[in-house]
């Protein structure tokens, strides 16, 4: 008789578009805090630094994803990983064109956290709770919310009244990591919870950029103050790098499971 040991390793790579290292080294320590599956591998990959420190708009987007589709084209990077995760809080272009490039750079699972967020909101909520999205600056108000229409369908200009809504705090993603004074950063975060905690019956919060990782108890100590302990307990906050790699486990064992071979 003889026996095998059989070992199918999941690697994942999650990628900061913008050139930030120390936006990307803030990512670590969460995905470092995470109870992932025994045979999952978490690599962290920062843009070159002709990408944007920061990508506060849509020409910061836009300047991303040259940068780095170049960068990942010259070096055939994702042929070592199963999975990818676009790290910026953005209807970000290079979600579509990785997962496009199905074959060129291997069978990819691809998503960004802003999808990853959404669906991760949408599977947990309770019958009559609403959701809602705290982000930086006033441009991703409309960018997030016409992105939350595209990605679930919706056609008509009225959202699904789960949805309450994007409130931004006027800052941008560098300050979350040492750009300006940390009580600022405190106290922007808490006026912007406080704005969608009083939409009523908000079971969860979804923190609208990769740079606020580790902040989810300011935004439970908003919830504390108005909706009392117990239920500021229970509210869901999620960061968007933890509920992305958790669905790319799912999704490469799905692939696994259900495609041909």
């Amino acid at each position: 008789m003889s026996v095998n040991i059989v070992r199918r390793t999941t690697k994942i790579l999650v990628l900061n578009p913008n050139s930030s290292k120390s936006m990307t080294h803030g990512l670590d320590g969460g995905i470092r805090a995470m109870e992932l599956f025994p045979s999952t591998v978490i690599h962290t990959y920062t843009a070159p630094k002709q990408s944007p420190a920061s990508i506060n708009d849509g020409n910061d987007v836009l300047a991303s994803v040259e940068v780095v589709k170049k960068d990942l084209e010259q070096t055939n990077l994702l042929l070592q990983y199963d999975a990818v995760l676009v790290a910026c809080f953005s209807v970000h272009p290079l979600v579509g064109f990785l997962a496009d490039k199905q074959g060129e750079f291997g069978n990819l699972a691809v998503t960004g956290i802003f999808e990853a967020s959404v669906l991760g909101c949408l599977s947990l909520l309770r019958p009559g709770k609403k959701w809602g999205i705290v982000t930086t600056g006033k441009f991703w108000e409309e960018h997030l919310t016409q992105g939350v229409k595209d990605f679930l369908g919706i056609e008509s200009g009225v959202l699904n009244s789960k949805f309450a809504g994007v409130y931004s705090t006027g800052l941008n993603a560098g300050d979350f990591h040492g750009g300006i004074d940390p009580e600022l950063v405190r106290q922007k975060l808490r006026e912007t919870t406080a704005q969608l905690l009083e939409r009523g019956d908000v079971e969860c919060v979804v923190m609208g950029c990769a740079g606020m990782a580790g902040l989810e108890e300011i935004i439970r100590s908003v919830a504390a103050d108005k909706y009392g302990t117990q239920r500021a307990n229970e509210l869901l906050v999620v960061d968007g790098v933890r509920a992305g790699i958790s669905l790319l486990e799912r999704m490469v064992r799905s692939r696994k499971a259900f495609q041909r071979t």
